[in-house]
């Protein structure tokens, strides 16, 4: 067992102790944290998704940053595992899609519409010290750093992850890129890619 798959199965596990009442109460310390980050209260296109499961909850930012009149992009998940984009109409314009995800209903905008985006909120199970993120091993979101890389306009990546997910290391390959900041209950961190 690689060591990403040992401490994702150990990240996993502790997400699966959450209580319903504790995710609800830190869904809300995330929309408030996230206000915080400059770069996102001055956004006005956030690439970012829909949570499902336990991860960290994104609903309340999604319509918090909607209701500010910020263009919110949302994932489509591809045939390939690459990520498709669509505009988050509110949560009436969600499907249910493969894998458990929740994806919007309107007209796609393709691939690289992500390259548009002030802001990408992206998922994850950990981030460490550097800012590296540990993500659930797909690679979609993989897929999506090496766009933005390579695109012109470098928009500021995010994380929202629980406290105990900022851990000291996280296993790095070459295709990884680090996160400019991560948000947690307790609030923002800030790292230096």
């Amino acid at each position: 067992m690689s060591e990403k798959t040992a401490l994702r199965r150990q990240l996993l596990a502790a997400r699966g102790l959450l209580a319903p009442e504790d995710m609800r109460a830190a869904a809300e310390l995330f929309a408030r944290g996230a206000w915080e980050l400059a770069e996102l209260a001055e956004a006005s296109t956030v690439a970012a998704y829909v949570s499902v499961g336990r991860e960290p909850g994104t609903r309340a930012l999604l319509d918090a940053l909607r209701a500010r009149g910020v263009r919110v992009l949302l994932p489509v998940l591809l045939p390939d595992n690459d990520l498709d984009w669509a505009a988050y109409e509110g949560a009436e314009g969600l499907a249910k899609a493969g894998r458990g995800l929740l994806e919007p209903t309107g007209p796609r905008l393709g691939p690289e519409a992500v390259c548009g985006a002030d802001v990408v909120l992206l998922p994850g199970l950990a981030v460490d010290e550097r800012g590296m993120r540990l993500g659930r091993g797909g690679g979609s979101y993989d897929r999506v750093l090496a766009r933005l890389a390579r695109a012109d306009a470098r928009p500021a990546l995010v994380v929202l992850l629980y406290t105990n997910e900022v851990v000291a290391r996280v296993p790095e390959e070459p295709h990884d890129h680090p996160v400019h900041a991560v948000v947690t209950p307790e609030g923002v961190r800030r790292f230096t890619p």
